[in-house]
């Protein structure tokens, strides 16, 4: 058999079954041209050098798709957060996180703490329901006793608080390197 033809009885046993689920998933997270995204991620998977290595074809789908939706999410100016977040679902759960994304996760999280918390605590609550619980707005709305649209605006102004909280941080800590770049090179 050619190296072809083996590289179809391949793609066709470990890539194809995972399309209708790949499918789903994205029409779910309400991506846009989803027939688009599918047929780029079966190419690339298909493009695939080291295929008779791969044996875990699912991963491989997810995986490429997951980084095409990032891809994109860069090339456009903003990016929603819960988009990103509903991103990391495309990720298969393996059961423990890699050493990249816990040391990630962990300086995210001391990033996040030196940021103050959103002032009015009904936006801090909903806030921090929506990040650590992960409920949907809906359930959210329904535990509070609010309307959604109130939770969801609540949830933006929280995020546009830490967005600016992070920024300044991040500007501040950049002065400072700065400045001691400048005081290095003075002396």
């Amino acid at each position: 058999m050619s190296e072809r033809a083996e590289k179809m009885v391949w793609f066709k046993a470990h890539i194809l079954p995972h399309e209708a689920a790949l499918r789903r998933r994205l029409s779910a997270l309400r991506i846009p041209d989803v027939e688009d995204v599918v047929s780029e991620v079966l190419t690339r998977a298909f493009a695939t050098e080291n295929w008779r290595r791969m044996d875990q074809g699912r991963a491989l789908v997810f995986q490429i798709a997951r980084n095409l939706l990032i891809d994109a999410a860069r090339r456009r100016a903003i990016v929603s957060i819960d988009f990103v977040a509903d991103l990391e679902t495309l990720q298969l759960d393996d059961g423990a996180p890699g050493p990249e994304a816990a040391v990630a996760a962990r300086d995210e999280l001391r990033r996040l703490q030196r940021v103050p918390a959103p002032r009015p605590a009904q936006q801090r609550g909903v806030f921090l329901m929506r990040r650590v619980q992960e409920p949907m707005p809906q359930e959210i709305a329904g535990e509070l006793r609010l309307s959604v649209s109130t939770v969801e605006k609540h949830l933006a102004k929280a995020m546009v608080a830490v967005t600016r909280a992070l920024g300044a941080a991040e500007a501040v800590g950049r002065a400072g390197a700065d400045e001691d770049r400048w005081r290095r090179t003075k002396r």
